[in-house]
């Protein structure tokens, strides 16, 4: 992985055969991010993405070997548990340029994967909302 930052926003490159959400997250608890927007494009491989049941309130979970363009990845970074904690979904092509999509749980660097990441002030974290059967964002101000 590189990376270059300027003021709060990083430029981050994650190499070939790196895996995303490992290397992210690692760089964020390594960094000391604790809130921050992400996005993303390249190309990746082993992919494990989901959607989730909302009456189940479980993850239906789908993997794909293949190498696929990583049209759009978009997320963000709160605490967890006191741990910054990635949450990002994906938009995905086959060669056949067919699209899929859903969370992103985890996908390797098939060849150059390019994410920004945009660190901002606050105290937002997840708490698990019983209700939604997830950890959900809690903010600072309320309505």
């Amino acid at each position: 992985m590189q990376y270059k930052k300027v003021e709060k926003d990083y430029f981050i490159y994650v190499e070939k055969n790196e895996k995303v959400m490992e290397t992210i997250t690692r760089f964020c608890v390594e960094k000391g991010i604790r809130n921050a927007k992400l996005s993303g494009i390249g190309a990746v491989r082993e992919t494990e993405i989901g959607a989730y049941d909302t009456v189940a309130k479980e993850y239906i979970r789908k993997e794909f070997s293949d190498v696929l363009e990583l049209i759009s990845l978009e997320g963000n970074v709160t605490l967890k548990e006191g741990s910054p904690f990635v949450h990002a979904h994906v938009v995905l092509s086959d060669h056949q340029m067919s699209t899929l999509g859903g969370h992103l749980f985890e996908t390797t660097v098939a060849a150059v994967g390019e994410f920004f990441l945009r660190e901002f002030d606050g105290d937002a974290h997840r708490e698990l909302n019983a209700d939604v059967g997830l950890p959900c964002i809690c903010l600072e101000d309320k309505f």
